[in-house]
């Protein structure tokens, strides 16, 4: 018998899938927009935020100052880009955080990473944290990476069992606290890097203290009536 199949036979579903075209003036536009918020953030470092100019900015890049407008529809828009690559560095760099079986070292981690990062970048940190660009508000898309690293500590709040906000609000402004001392009064140092551990642990001996059992109220003795 013949072994040939006809083409109505053929087992079309093992062939492969085309790939798709590649919009090259797509990729070269975003590999542009790309090197445009890596020299905003140099210009940022080196004059400030609020002192990027557009120009020096379209000069860096081999542009034209309206050309860069085929990027960003404003200023601000710039900003909002920088903003989600800033949180979005933050959200890379904590998952790149060694796992941890024990949930109070993770959160007392989780901290200290938080310190640190903002120290790393003073300038990222500012934009992130500090309104220091008038008029500058991120947009809601913007706001995604925001609530993937809240999300984040949340699950080790959660992980200590800390289940309400109030508490939670508590955490969040100690790290911000020590995140901002470390930033203004020793940005180069570790002054209050290496406080943040103590301060978290007494944190989680408040949680532990308002979640232990309360001791049972003795019961009182009945008085037996004196012959």
């Amino acid at each position: 018998m013949s072994d040939r199949r006809t083409i109505d036979d053929r087992d079309t579903a093992a062939a492969p899938e085309p790939p798709e075209p590649v919009d090259r003036r797509q990729v070269r536009h975003d590999a542009k927009r790309a090197r445009i918020v890596a020299e905003a953030w140099e210009l940022a470092r080196r004059d400030g935020l609020a002192a990027i100019s557009l120009r020096d900015l379209a000069d860096r890049v081999d542009l034209r100052q309206p050309s860069l407008y085929a990027y960003f529809d404003s200023k601000l828009a710039l900003y909002d880009t920088m903003f989600v690559d800033a949180f979005q560095a933050m959200v890379d760099a904590a998952a790149e955080l060694a796992p941890n079986d024990d949930p109070r070292a993770a959160l007392v981690e989780f901290a200290e990473f938080c310190v640190r990062f903002a120290t790393d970048d003073v300038v990222r940190h500012q934009l992130m944290f500090q309104r220091t660009i008038p008029g500058f508000k991120p947009s809601p898309a913007a706001r995604e990476p925001v609530m993937a690293i809240r999300d984040i500590g949340w699950e080790r709040l959660q992980a200590v069992g800390v289940t309400d906000i109030p508490t939670a609000d508590i955490f969040t402004g100690i790290v911000a606290g020590f995140t901002n001392q470390q930033v203004f009064n020793d940005p180069h140092g570790d002054r209050w890097l290496r406080q943040t551990r103590r301060a978290v642990e007494m944190f989680l001996a408040e949680v532990d203290r308002r979640h232990a059992p309360k001791p049972a109220k003795p019961t009182p003795k009945k008085r037996t009536k004196e012959k």
